[in-house]
């Protein structure tokens, strides 16, 4: 089915959120947890088959089963424009990070995700999985055998840690990528996987053992922070995890903490 045409209004910076607004009868899909707010007026439905795209129980089963393998939730949440004039509906993602809107028209109706990339986006777009076929992108590609892949011909809203990065690559163009901070790739983009030359800068380098290797032609989407590397910072500077605090100054190091009352 054709998407809806939604229009839409990105608003705040590091933590940005999407304020979607539908005409009459319009709706969207999102991420299950990801509204922030409604208007009167805008219902909200838990549903197998958000684009009515028919099918038996089964069919259903397998295109749920697919969604949770690629990261998203089994059921998808519908929001629809229920009243007789225009009204908002607004979500947010659980991590600090840009939201970016693609056209999945302007890209040839196909769009491959990192898992846990796709927010939101008009009805009649389809969540569903990309399985990787080489073994080496599966294996330390940074996102495994399956990622996310994106159908249809409307608006989809990705969000990332980090600050988002669009590429667009010629024909036979190469980029060399951190594996983890791919976020969305257009499929006439190859990916592969190239390890990192020099035993030096194997051990010592910081980089990983593998870049990911993205030729063009096609769009390229990056994220300048990696949640995992963010979350990994976290811990190590976290005491009740076994880390050390730093970069707080306090001459009474973990004293200081048991006065402030932080420990």
């Amino acid at each position: 089915m054709a998407s809806d045409i939604v229009d839409y209004t990105l608003i705040g910076d590091d933590l940005q959120a999407v304020i979607i607004t539908l005409d009459p009868g319009e709706a969207v899909v999102a991420e299950a947890g990801a509204m922030m707010y409604m208007e009167e007026g805008i219902t909200m439905a838990t549903t197998l088959d958000p684009n009515a795209s028919g099918g038996g129980l089964f069919d259903k089963l397998i295109g749920a089963g697919k969604r949770v393998l690629s990261g998203d939730s089994f059921f998808v949440t519908l929001f629809a424009n229920a009243a007789g004039a225009r009204r908002d509906v607004a979500f947010a993602a659980p991590f600090p990070g840009k939201i970016q809107p693609v056209d999945l028209a302007g890209v040839g109706g196909t769009l491959i995700c990192q898992k846990d990339a796709f927010l939101c986006g008009a009805r009649g777009v389809d969540v569903g999985l990309h399985l990787n076929r080489r073994l080496g992108v599966g294996f330390f590609g940074g996102e495994g055998f399956i990622l996310q892949k994106l159908t249809g011909d409307g608006l989809v809203f990705l969000h990332a840690c980090g600050t988002l990065v669009t590429r667009e690559l010629q024909r036979g163009e190469v980029l060399r990528v951190d594996t983890g901070c791919l976020v969305a790739f257009e499929p006439s983009v190859t990916f592969d996987i190239e390890t990192v030359p020099g035993i030096q800068n194997k051990l010592f380098g910081g980089e990983g053992l593998f870049y990911a290797r993205l030729t063009g032609p096609g769009r390229v989407v990056l994220q300048t922070l990696p949640f995992s590397r963010l979350a990994d910072r976290i811990l190590a500077a976290s005491p009740r995890a076994g880390g050390t605090r730093q970069g707080e100054g306090s001459v009474l190091g973990g004293l200081g903490g048991l006065i402030g009352g932080n420990r």
